[in-house]
């Protein structure tokens, strides 16, 4: 089998080696009103976790019919 070749497109270029995923979730709640956050953010009180893991069963959880 042969090697893959690296992308041609100079659009790879601009493709980020490392995101700051801290930053870009940041941005998206200031500027959009997206929340992202993991239900085992160390960051939250057990209440929080709580609470964020409810709202994600609310919204996300497979309904069983």
């Amino acid at each position: 089998m042969s090697k893959p070749r690296p992308p041609t497109c100079n659009l790879g270029r601009f493709v980020p080696s490392h995101m700051d995923t801290e930053s870009v979730k940041r941005e998206g709640f200031n500027q959009h009103g997206i929340l992202v956050v993991a239900v085992d953010d160390q960051r939250l009180s057990w209440i929080e976790r709580q609470v964020i893991q409810k709202i994600g069963d609310r919204l996300y959880a497979q309904r069983r019919i």
